[in-house]
């Protein structure tokens, strides 16, 4: 019975995400294009310099079980509230894709500088698993957010709700968890 049950679980979180598909193109075509905006403007992108010193600072000592840890929480959370806040019309989740995109820009331009092209690659693996499972949330939370513009609001909005929670757990929380686990690894073993 449980294992029908998961299944069910697994089923209705594909068809609601799949649902959600034009909620997560549109991420993805914001993140592409703050990251191309935070490449070409990176000279006025400095402040953007502190974060990530202290992101460096906090992952600095951390064995690679403990930068496991630490990269699946800051992901699992980020995409999690990314996703809850998208209730506020859809505002936070926008703002996030455009804020990350920005960042990621930013730091492809700072990579550039020092090696040129030869070293994106090396950030490829990082990304296969986290980007789609981020998109992903941020997709569910503007989606979530719709939920005034439609009749019944009280079920639409349970309906939008229980159906990004469940493509969340079903989806996002384990792509997040395999991504952390070959991001940890890569940065570990190349320490």
């Amino acid at each position: 019975m449980k294992r029908q049950q998961k299944a069910g679980w697994f089923r209705e979180a594909i068809r609601y995400t799949l649902e959600t598909r034009t909620f997560i193109y549109a991420i993805i075509a914001l993140f592409v294009c703050s990251a191309i905006a935070g490449f070409f403007l990176a000279e006025y992108l400095g402040f953007f310099d502190e974060m990530l010193k202290k992101l460096i600072d906090k992952t600095t000592d951390l064995s690679t079980v403990e930068l496991i840890v630490f990269i699946f929480l800051n992901n699992l959370q980020s995409a999690f509230f990314g996703m809850l806040l998208g209730i506020l019309v859809g505002i936070p989740p926008v703002f996030n894709a455009a804020l990350n995109g920005a960042v990621l820009g930013y730091v492809l331009r700072k990579v550039h500088a020092v090696t040129g092209f030869a070293d994106f690659w090396r950030l490829l693996p990082h990304g296969i698993f986290e980007l789609p499972a981020i998109f992903i949330a941020l997709g569910l939370g503007v989606r979530l957010g719709s939920f005034p513009f439609g009749s019944n609001l009280r079920e639409r909005l349970k309906y939008l709700f229980i159906g990004s929670l469940k493509a969340f757990i079903c989806i996002v929380l384990p792509l997040l968890l395999i991504a952390a686990i070959i991001e940890g690894l890569l940065i570990g073993l190349t320490s």
